[in-house]
């Protein structure tokens, strides 16, 4: 009987022992992003980028994030010569507010110097027309590589983002003529995504959005990908809760191999088309395999911009979609979790 009630509490003393050991290690320290900034104040004069400095800082930014000596090896490193490469630009806002054709023509060209085929490089979102107003087919076929639209590559019936909220559909939307029970609980990805490209680069510029905050990684990918979003527009908190849904979707979030941030210019006020005097020149590329650290960034900027240059009764904008973006694990929304490095 003794035996017995000793060798319990021999056990249990040894099980609290452990639990002690157990709650006395260290806690897990939080991720952190790792972003490089490769900066010049001559990369705009007059919000004109300087095209020879701006290919230097792509080839400065590509270099330090890899840690590979050259350009070439560093793109190795991110695609290679099979891979049919995706350049997701921000065409709506125009070519002097959205991404910026100096930043996406130095990626490109340095892409196509690497060795990738002409053929296996895309420069797309989510409209033609906005492509074609912006100038990207012009761009596009003098580098002898293609444009794509999305919504009109069509929407694969078999990959999609569903929710209980129902949308007003709108022509072009796969289920639009569709009239079956459930019909608008669903955003199908684009067939762009799920049976062409194999890797995405996305260039977003640091650009306001009223409900977004920006203009930037998360929202342009999650939106530029899949139909139905008008559902999400009419409130910042449906949208910040749809836009890292969206974007964790592997044929989404899977593809990403590098995001830039077009930091020449930051405009603060009017995301929807070009503002210059609500825009100030930053004269910066960010370079991280992080959108959500990136796009935390950018609203930083954004914020402070729109401080300094207060309109009565004007607030900060201040969105949950980058820390649910955090909380699905799509990167760092902590600013002070971030890891700057600035490339030499």
């Amino acid at each position: 009987m003794f035996s017995r009630i000793a060798t319990t509490w021999i056990a249990l003393l040894a099980a609290l022992a452990a639990v002690a050991e157990v709650s006395s290690d260290p806690p897990t320290p939080p991720a952190r992003a790792r972003v490089v900034i490769a900066q010049d104040p001559g990369a705009t004069v007059a919000f004109v980028p300087n095209a020879t400095i701006v290919r230097q800082l792509v080839e400065r930014g590509l270099k330090e994030l890899t840690g590979k000596p050259t350009v070439n090896e560093a793109w190795r490193s991110l695609v290679s010569a099979e891979d049919v490469v995706g350049f997701k630009v921000c065409a709506g806002p125009g070519n002097v507010s959205g991404s910026r054709p100096a930043v996406v023509g130095a990626l490109v060209d340095s892409l196509l110097a690497a060795g990738q085929p002409p053929g296996k490089i895309v420069i797309w979102d989510k409209h033609l027309h906005d492509l074609r107003q912006a100038g990207w087919i012009a761009f596009a076929g003098e580098r002898g590589i293609r444009t794509a639209s999305s919504a009109e590559a069509g929407w694969d019936s078999e990959k999609f983002y569903e929710t209980a909220l129902l949308g007003r559909l709108v022509a072009g939307d796969l289920e639009f003529e569709k009239r079956h029970e459930g019909a608008g609980r669903r955003s199908f990805v684009s067939r762009l995504l799920t049976q062409q490209l194999t890797k995405i680069i996305h260039v977003a510029p640091v650009l306001s959005h009223n409900l977004a905050g920006v203009n930037g990684l998360l929202y342009g990918l999650a939106f530029g990908s899949v139909d139905n979003t008008l559902r999400f527009t009419d409130s910042a908190t449906r949208l910040g809760e749809a836009v890292p849904e969206i974007y964790v979707l592997p044929e989404l979030s899977e593809r990403v191999v590098l995001n830039v941030s077009d930091a020449l210019i930051c405009q603060f006020r009017g995301d929807e088309g070009p503002r210059l005097h609500y825009a100030t020149a930053l004269n910066e590329l960010r370079f991280s395999r992080d959108p959500v650290a990136l796009d935390a960034l950018a609203l930083a900027d954004v914020n402070r911009a729109r401080e300094a240059g207060q309109n009565d009764g004007e607030k900060p904008f201040k969105t949950e979609l980058y820390r649910n973006a955090a909380l699905l694990e799509l990167g760092v929304a902590d600013l002070k979790e971030i890891d700057i490095r600035h490339a030499p």
